[in-house]
């Protein structure tokens, strides 16, 4: 059994000693660069399946490339800002808001953020380090250092120079307990289904058509909204300008709702439909108030009519809080309403609110807790139509977990909208991997991008260089040197609580810092530039390594990391930022749930790598559907399979290879000159292996590139070395030799092609096979060394199929593989004698005969067929076949008591035996010769012996012995 774990040990040290890893980045041209970009991880915590995914793709198209002759330089990085980092923070701190924050300091808030940043280096350092992959991480960038931030600040500065940077105010999700914004990719990613509150409301109607018709009661207009906490903040009410309303009549009441809803509303009430209006009728009407907070509100309590209405569910009529939808506000603006804000950034109700002041919206414990309160009111006060339970997607903050509110604000944006047919012009040059991705998630997203919110009201983040003074003009910052400049101070970091208390007086005005920070995505589509402190240092070598060449992330980034990086590109470069993409899938738990350690479903990694070894994990996750964007279930099940049929296999191979390796000196022997049709053929499958394997990583396709290894392995172990054992043996030095050049020229390749994915095993038998002086790693990828040969791989495909179905007949007949038969006749096939010499030897037949009719044939056969091809296998047994049969028991029987002695193939044996079987006897005697052949036996007499062995029914003792 292969000791992976000790194995790759040795080969870690190897690499460390050789600095082997250096050599791969050095020993390649400056001039012949390959760049990938890496997206760096949070040290906040141990890093799993996802991140050892991520960081096995990202080992394995480099050392491709650097084998394809390529320079490529990997350095590691660290994210270190945003919510992710200050809500640890926070939560030691037991925060509850962002005013704790405040009340405690900015400074020695973003300074306990400081420490936080690279709590688990060592661990990452450790796994990363074992899984095998090669990059730098003793000189990381880091985006909290100065420089990374620099040239942050000089990429807000290029768009602010391209006119692409805007202050707006419009409604965006905001986090209540962040107490900040969040752009369109960051809302998307926290969606949850859940159950919420819904209310249908009714509006008394104070004026209208309808009012005077029906005066003997009450006339209400109903709406039905999703989030009641935004009832208090209703001025308007929107109706479809052309949508058909009914009037129904409950008793003395009568409600106005949209036709098609009607039984959606009324079903199991006692109702009448007494009038019918379309909805530019109903603009104009006045309603009362539904809550008396602001009900002196100008031009408010309304209806109008507004092209977003639908009558697709709730009452066809909308509720407007303009301070809380995207609709509701761009109605807002058109209306001349007064802008009513009922809650605070902090998700509270503001006091005005009075019976529900300070309460919050959508408290976190129980999101639906505030929601009925307000039910309760208007129940109370006669203002419930009705309500229910209502099931849907609901965004949440995607660090903090709090349900989000769309919220009305101020924020800086970049005017994504204004460059998109750059963005979509710029894209059409990208390879992705899976090719949908391109025209599927990631186009869409790039055809809906709205522009971006930057901005956020934060701590822990690369503060906005924008500076502004009394009159409302800003000033925006390049470089700290230009900040030091214009303030006399030296700087030496640049984070929100050292900055912000520097002014500057210019034109004779005097500039006061914008108190918000950078949205930490910001950073990240910076990180071309910002890794190497583009453009204050390394002009030429970004230059020349731009667009990169490579990146890879899960198929979330479509529309954050990738996104990001391009929209910046476009702007700034006017190009794509990547070239050639990756989007692989989510790893799960084996039974398809997440990973969850508070469930603790899923294996630990470190204990995987330990126990199967960094390769078997590495080509089990390359291989799998998640490379394929697709979700997967990790399984330990799983990755013992492929240590068994790929790793242990091949190791198996290489030591059979070693067996005889000294034995025989097959180097100077050329593998070529062989005539014998089994290297012929695991040369043609070689060729194939490399074709395959080359398009796959050409293509960027890693599991296509793969999977091919696993099927040549069983090919190389379950054929070619077993059918030529005996050829190993040295039956024929000559064929010997040959047999075992062919199977180093195979070991040989096979390093070099399983290299990027199964680095360590590769070196092992890199070390004996190829150049012990260097590296596997440092070899060229090159042409293939094997040989094309369609005709040898259609011919033994053939051959093989007719074992299947011979062994298939055997079964079915009952016959054990060591009984002989006479013949198998084929129908269908012409095959050469080195073919079918394979079909006797596996079949264990001593004739292969064609025939045209299988009906000619006479005796028991059983028979096995397909379209093209008939297999008949005769079952007819003679005394001939009988002893052939013990000779082969016989053999069994004495290697495995050689095998129990512990005896090497160096152990030469005599062997006794006793039997009263005239069968035995007379095999004893006519195979005599072939039976020591086969056992490694001086000598085979009769006397007295020790182990009785039963053979087809046959009963004989045996003693077997090493020689004197």
């Amino acid at each position: 059994m292969y000791n992976a774990n000790k194995q790759e040990q040795e080969v870690l040290e190897f690499w460390k000693k050789d600095n082997t890893f250096e050599k791969s980045v050095n020993e390649r041209s400056v001039n012949n660069p390959y760049v990938f970009y890496d997206g760096p991880p949070f040290a906040t915590g141990l890093p799993h399946y996802g991140h050892m995914l991520a960081s096995i793709e990202k080992d394995v198209v480099p050392r491709y490339q650097t084998m394809k002759g390529k320079r490529v330089e990997r350095v590691w990085g660290w994210d270190c800002h945003g919510l992710p980092i200050e809500n640890i923070v926070e939560k030691e701190l037991g925060s509850k808001s962002k005013k704790d924050i405040e009340d405690m300091g900015v400074a020695e808030f973003n300074e306990r953020c400081r420490s936080k940043v690279l709590s688990y280096t060592d661990e990452w350092k450790k796994t990363i380090t074992r899984l095998g992959r090669w990059i730098d991480m003793d000189n990381p960038y880091m985006t909290m250092d100065r420089s990374y931030m620099e040239s942050v600040w000089w990429v807000f500065h290029e768009l602010w120079k391209k006119g692409l940077i805007y202050e707006g105010y419009k409604p965006m999700h905001i986090c209540p307990r962040c107490e900040t914004t969040l752009s369109q990719q960051e809302v998307s990613e926290g969606y949850k289904d859940i159950k919420d509150m819904s209310v249908t409301a009714q509006f008394r109607v104070t004026s209208g058509a309808f009012k005077d018709t029906y005066a003997d009661g009450s006339v209400y207009i109903l709406a039905w909204t999703t989030t009641p906490w935004t009832l208090p903040g209703n001025v308007l009410l929107a109706v479809g300008s052309d949508t058909e309303y009914s009037v129904v009549q409950v008793d003395s009441s009568y409600y106005i709702v949209a036709k098609d809803l009607l039984m959606a509303n009324f079903e199991g009430k006692a109702f009448e439909v007494v009038d019918t209006c379309i909805g530019r009728d109903l603009v104009g009407y006045t309603y009362e108030p539904l809550f008396p907070y602001f009900a002196d509100s100008s031009n408010s309590f309304r209806v109008v009519a507004a092209d977003f209405v639908t009558t697709d569910s709730g009452t066809g009529i909308v509720h407007l809080a303009p301070a809380f939808g995207t609709d509701d506000y761009e109605v807002f603006k058109l209306e001349n309403v007064p802008f009513i804000q009922h809650v605070g950034m902090d998700g509270r109700f503001i006091a005005a609110v009075t019976d529900f002041a300070g309460m919050h919206v959508k408290p976190t414990e129980d999101h639906m807790a505030t929601d009925i309160e307000i039910v309760k009111w208007l129940a109370h006060n006669g203002k419930l139509f009705s309500k229910q339970k209502y099931e849907h997607s609901y965004p949440h903050c995607w660090r903090c977990d709090t349900p989000l509110l769309n919220y009305a604000t101020s924020s800086w944006f970049v005017t994504v909208t204004e460059i998109k047919d750059r963005l979509l012009k710029h894209a059409e040059g990208i390879h992705w991997s899976p090719e949908h991705i391109k025209e599927g998630r990631f186009g869409n997203w790039l055809k809906g991008a709205k522009d971006w919110s930057i901005s956020r009201q934060r701590f822990w983040a690369t503060p906005i260089p924008l500076w502004k003074s009394e009159d409302g003009t800003y000033y925006c910052i390049g470089s700290v040197a230009e900040l030091e400049a214009l303030t006399g101070e030296t700087i030496s970091d640049i984070h929100k609580h050292k900055i912000d208390h520097l002014t500057f007086e210019k034109d004779g005005k005097v500039f006061t810092r914008v108190p918000d920070v950078l949205d930490t995505w910001f950073d990240s589509g910076a990180m071309p530039y910002a890794q190497v402190h583009y453009p204050f240092e390394n002009k030429e070598k970004l230059t020349n390594g731009f667009p990169a060449q490579f990146v890879a992330e899960a198929d979330e980034q479509t529309k954050a990391w990738f996104y990001y990086l391009h929209v910046l590109s476009t702007a700034i470069m006017d190009s794509p930022a990547f070239t050639n993409v990756i989007v692989h899938g989510i790893v799960l738990a084996e039974d398809g749930k997440k990973m969850s350690k508070k469930l603790q479903n899923y294996p630990d990694p470190n204990k995987m790598l330990e126990q199967y070894g960094a390769d078997t994990v590495r080509y089990y996750l390359m291989s799998s559907s998640v490379m394929n964007a697709e979700n997967f279930s990790f399984s330990e099940t799983g990755l013992r399979e492929v240590f068994s049929k790929l790793v242990n296999t091949l190791w198996n191979v290489f030591e059979f290879y070693q067996m005889f390796a000294d034995e025989q000196d097959s180097r100077d022997m050329e593998q070529t000159t062989s005539s014998h049709v089994l290297d012929h053929w695991i040369l043609a499958r070689l060729f194939e292996l490399h074709r395959d394997v080359t398009a796959g990583m050409e293509a960027y396709k890693l599991h296509e590139a793969s999977r091919p290894i696993m099927d040549f392995m069983s090919d190389l172990s379950q054929w070619y070395v077993r059918r030529s054992r005996d050829r190993f043996k040295g039956g024929d030095a000559v064929d010997a030799a040959l047999a075992l050049a062919t199977l180093r020229t195979v070991l040989m390749e096979l390093s070099k092609l399983m290299a990027p994915f199964t680095p360590f095993i590769a070196e092992q038998i890199w070390q004996v096979v190829g150049d012990s002086s260097t590296s596997v790693h440092l070899e060229l990828w090159g042409e293939s060394v094997g040989v094309e040969n369609d005709t040898v791989l259609k011919d033994m495909q053939i051959v093989r199929d007719i074992v299947e179905m011979g062994m298939s007949a055997r079964k079915e007949s009952s016959m054990k593989v060591r009984q002989p038969l006479g013949v198998v006749a084929l129908s269908g096939v012409a095959l050469d004698v080195p073919y079918t010499d394979l079909i006797t030897d596996e079949l264990n037949v001593l004739e292969v005969c064609t025939v045209d009719d299988m009906k000619t044939l006479s005796g028991t056969w059983v028979q096995r067929e397909t379209a093209k091809l008939c297999v008949a296998l005769c079952t007819d047994l003679t005394d001939e076949l009988r002893s052939k049969a013990m000779v082969r028991e016989l053999v069994r029987a004495i290697n495995q008591i050689r095998k129990e002695k512990g005896y090497t193939r160096e152990d030469r044996i005599t062997i006794v035996y006793s039997t009263m079987s005239e069968l035995v006897q007379a095999t004893m005697n006519e195979s005599r010769d072939e039976l020591m052949h086969s056992v490694l036996a001086d000598d085979i007499s009769v006397g007295d012996a020790e182990t009785e062995v039963e053979l087809n029914g046959e009963v004989i003792s045996l003693r077997v012995a090493l020689s004197s």
